[in-house]
């Protein structure tokens, strides 16, 4: 058994807080958004807070709630009573526990994304195993949905995919399982690299799939690059991941915003012919195809 407590408190206060429960001794702290605003794209170097902000700690179980509740009353010289919140938490095995809620799910007519142990009844079914670790990308958020029923809508047969910002590696591996001949996956996160490949073994794509850091990355064009991270990360490295693309192939980028689809747009539209964007509620991605470089203007 563990003591949860949780307080929401202002972005000035919160690092007190968290400060406050380490030094109570806090297993663990987390500070999360207490209401409705998200933070997308900080600058380099900037870990920003929300104006409301909710950080949770873990105690030991044996602690007792009333000596916490007493010392951080004291501590912050309020009475904090109404936003404190202190709960008793079993043990679990936390790394299946959400697995509850993770379903198949069908991303076009044939690609299913489906954690270990659970298959769809469905006739010709690609199944992508995949279950939720430490690397982003289960096909649960729109920007990776976007990408995964982009590739079930094409014929891969024969393509080489670079999978740019890689995270668990989703999007390769169900690249190389409709058909790709070949996939790079490349990540700036170790973690990321290792989940790809632990993901690949899983699904037996091993063997076609090339997993590298950027600086590690071969001299190769691709037929289709796929960059799933954000708008302004995508409009920085522009002429990097236009130089990856072989021309008349193809480019996908998502982790867009609707309002900024216009900006990444005009921005790749130098080098790729760029089609209009492809909406899941607040979310886009963008498909361009490379010109022949001798139809490019100086």
């Amino acid at each position: 058994m563990w003591l949860q407590l949780s307080l929401t408190t202002t972005k000035e206060q919160a690092p007190l807080v968290e400060a406050l429960f380490e030094n109570m001794g806090a297993l663990s702290t987390t500070l999360v958004d207490a209401g409705d605003e998200p933070i997308l794209e900080p600058g380099l170097g900037e870990t920003p807070l929300w104006q409301a902000t909710t950080i949770t700690a873990l105690f030991e179980g044996e602690r007792d709630p009333n000596e916490l509740r007493s010392l951080i009353h004291q501590s912050l010289n309020a009475d904090c009573s109404r936003q404190l919140k202190i709960a008793p938490l079993k043990d679990q095995p936390w790394e299946r526990a959400w697995l509850a809620d993770f379903h198949p799910m069908l991303f076009g007519e044939r690609l299913w994304v489906c954690p270990a142990g659970q298959r769809p009844e469905a006739a010709n079914a690609t199944i992508l195993e995949l279950d939720p670790g430490l690397a982003f990308g289960t096909g649960t958020h729109p920007t990776t949905a976007l990408c995964l029923r982009w590739l079930d809508s094409i014929d891969l047969k024969n393509q080489t995919v670079i999978d740019f910002g890689c995270g668990s590696g989703i999007l390769a591996i169900a690249a190389l399982l409709l058909g790709a001949r070949q996939a790079i996956a490349t990540d700036h996160d170790p973690q990321a690299l290792q989940a790809t490949l632990d993901n690949a073994r899983k699904n037996q794509v091993e063997s076609r799939l090339e997993i590298k850091a950027p600086n590690q990355l071969p001299a190769i064009q691709a037929d289709i690059l796929l960059a799933n991270i954000l708008a302004g990360t995508l409009v920085q490295l522009e002429p990097l991941l236009t130089s990856l693309v072989t021309p008349g192939g193809r480019i996908i980028l998502s982790g867009i915003l609707v309002e900024q689809a216009d900006e990444v747009s005009q921005t790749f539209s130098s080098h790729f012919k760029m089609q209009p964007p492809i909406t899941q509620g607040e979310w886009a991605a963008l498909e361009g195809t490379r010109a022949s470089s001798r139809l490019l203007v100086p």
